[in-house]
């Protein structure tokens, strides 16, 4: 350090300094400034690229809530449509039995009056037997009354004497 101190020149230090201010201001002009430029773009790129991961980090959050949103909303709505199938199901089949029920009914009433319609053909069949054997049998016992002349006389008789009675 002496040794700079003792051969010290004002000369080399004045062309030193405007060599240095020289190369500063070049520096300043071309490089820094380019540096400078280059860091700060790069600063910002980052700032922007930060600031799009923090957009898209919301958008992804909103796009979560919506997706659960629409997946309650398809939940509620599925549960609607299944009550609905099990009221339209459970409808179905009250209405078949109440249908089953009528038609049996129906049914038992039309075999019922069948059954009534029956019975009085068969009276009336029984009736129309009875009164042709009835018939029969009292043609055979007035012929067997009447088949002498004696009888046929008392028999006449007897009847006007019982029609003068009455």
């Amino acid at each position: 350090m002496e040794k700079l101190l003792g051969e010290f020149s004002i000369g080399l230090f004045f062309w030193q300094t405007v060599l240095f201010v020289l190369l500063v201001l070049l520096l300043k002009k071309f490089a820094w400034k380019p540096i400078l430029d280059a860091v700060n773009e790069r600063e910002q790129g980052i700032k922007d690229a930060l600031d799009a991961a923090e957009q898209a980090k919301q958008e992804m959050a909103d796009l979560q809530s919506d997706n659960e949103k629409l997946l309650k909303e398809a939940r509620v709505e599925r549960d609607a449509m299944l009550k609905e199938a099990r009221d339209i199901k459970n409808k179905m089949i009250n209405d078949a039995k109440d249908e089953a029920k009528v038609e049996a009914d129906k049914m038992v009433a039309q075999a019922q009056a069948a059954i009534e319609s029956e019975k009085k053909a068969a009276i009336a069949d029984l009736k129309n037997q009875v009164a042709s054997l009835s018939l029969e049998i009292a043609e055979k016992v007035v012929k067997e009354n009447l088949s002498s002349d004696d009888k046929q006389q008392k028999l006449v008789k007897n009847l006007l004497e019982d029609s003068s009675l009455n």
